[in-house]
């Protein structure tokens, strides 16, 4: 039994461990993971190329995704990457969709990779405890 308790407790570990690694992820790299979606989900891309926008850009807040009304009336979303591109991302309300699907089918896979990870280490454990009931020195009687 205290095999078992010991191999519950990794798991536990492991998955604590897991839970907040992923969570401290720094701003260069969290910028490094969403430009890529903000691209593919249709955001468009406007480099801060003049020193008036890079000071602009330096004054928003970095990697949070926002919304305003624009001029014709219609919902539009910004995010400010000071960190990756030195951009602002600007979409409508079918790129902001996009972009939140594929943010959701990214953190599906990433945490079917934990977990498919999670349960090859808890079998490596388990592979080297004796089956339950038969402790060191049993032997079948081959």
């Amino acid at each position: 039994m205290p095999a078992m308790r010991k191999a519950y407790q990794v798991i536990v570990t492991i998955t604590a461990a897991v839970l907040l690694g992923s969570c401290s992820l720094t701003p260069q790299q969290r910028a490094q993971k969403m430009d890529p979606m903000l691209a593919a989900a249709g955001f468009k891309q406007y480099p801060a190329d003049t020193p008036q926008k890079s000071q602009t850009l330096k004054n928003l807040p970095p990697l949070k995704l926002t919304h305003y009304t624009g001029k014709d009336g219609t919902l539009r979303y910004w995010v400010s990457d000071p960190y990756e591109c030195q951009c602002m991302y600007v979409g409508t309300q079918g790129a902001y969709q996009r972009y939140e699907a594929i943010r959701i089918q990214n953190r599906m896979v990433e945490e079917e990779q934990e977990a498919a990870q999670e349960n090859m280490e808890a079998s490596e454990d388990m592979m080297m405890m004796p089956p339950y009931g038969f402790g060191p020195g049993f032997e079948f009687g081959y």
